[in-house]
């Protein structure tokens, strides 16, 4: 019983570290017009794929341990 205990919280863990990761992702889109203006756009979007990327493998990894 306590084995499943953990599995969920565990589970459950990585899930929110990805929706937290998927936020601050949110927060360097919300800066790209002022990467744009600047013209390191590319760096914004690279670092932005790159979170969203990580986050998705959290919460896919997440929901499979709490499975």
């Amino acid at each position: 019983m306590a084995a499943t205990l953990e599995r969920r919280e565990t589970g459950t863990s990585l899930m929110f570290i990805g929706l937290a990761v998927w936020v601050v992702s949110l927060l360097v889109l919300f800066f790209l017009p002022a990467g744009i203006k600047v013209g390191n756009h590319l760096t914004f979007f690279t670092i932005f794929f790159g979170l969203v990327g990580v986050g998705a493998i959290l919460m896919i990894s997440g929901y499979r341990i709490r499975r």
